[in-house]
């Protein structure tokens, strides 16, 4: 095993560095954050530090980089008060990848991408077309974070677009059946695989595993 200090990974190649680093945190979601700007230009860009927050109320947040790098995201979300996220498969990983390209205000990475954009009724931020899950978010609250210049951004969920295959009985998603992505770094992406899951947890007690195999059951209301 190695150990080394921040002071000799501060004096890395700064490449070299960010792959490190990036890579420290282990496997990510990467899904694709849609927005619209008030007079209509569409945008879609990859995020890959996207967090559960609380499910009631259900509230999702993710890191938006500092407005110079990353500008239109934040921007749009800020004015419109609405965005969607997106999970994707491994079929659009290429595709999801090259939105974080820095494309100049005004186009569209939808329409430069050759992504399939969709809309829902009464809501002002598109969604991807193809991706296995989306769900609709309002802003609920923006926090500058001083130490770097980036965003901590937090969500409302306010609707969800899911495909039934997936759903298990008990309201757990089995993304695994879909082969949904996830990231490493700043470049790689992965297909996933479940090894287990197992009950909720109780001191000293053995745990059991449970089913995530989907059965197609509507959740009980």
């Amino acid at each position: 095993m190695l150990t080394v200090s921040i002071d000799e990974i501060k004096g890395w190649d700064r490449f070299y560095r960010a792959n490190f680093i990036n890579s420290l945190s282990g496997f990510k979601s990467a899904s694709l954050i849609s927005t619209v700007s008030p007079d209509g230009k569409t945008n879609v860009a990859i995020f890959s530090n996207i967090v559960h927050i609380g499910a009631d109320p259900a509230l999702i947040g993710f890191v938006n980089r500092p407005k110079e790098a990353a500008p239109h995201t934040l921007s749009n979300i800020e004015r419109t008060g609405v965005y969607t996220i997106n999970l994707v498969d491994k079929y659009m990983a290429e595709k999801a990848h090259l939105s974080s390209a820095k494309y100049e205000e005004g186009i569209s990475e939808f329409d430069a991408l050759q992504i399939d954009i969709d809309f829902l009724p009464e809501w002002k931020a598109p969604l991807v077309k193809d991706a296995v899950c989306s769900y609709g978010l309002k802003v609920a609250e923006i926090i500058p974070i001083s130490l770097n210049g980036t965003y901590f951004v937090i969500g409302a969920i306010q609707w969800v677009k899911v495909n039934k295959s997936i759903m298990c009985d008990d309201g757990f998603l089995a993304l695994q059946e879909v082969e949904t992505i996830c990231s490493l770094g700043i470049d790689a992406y992965y297909t996933t695989a479940l090894v287990n899951r197992w009950e909720y947890a109780k001191p000293f007690k053995k745990a059991e595993s449970i089913d995530a195999v989907p059965k197609l059951q509507q959740p009980t209301r």
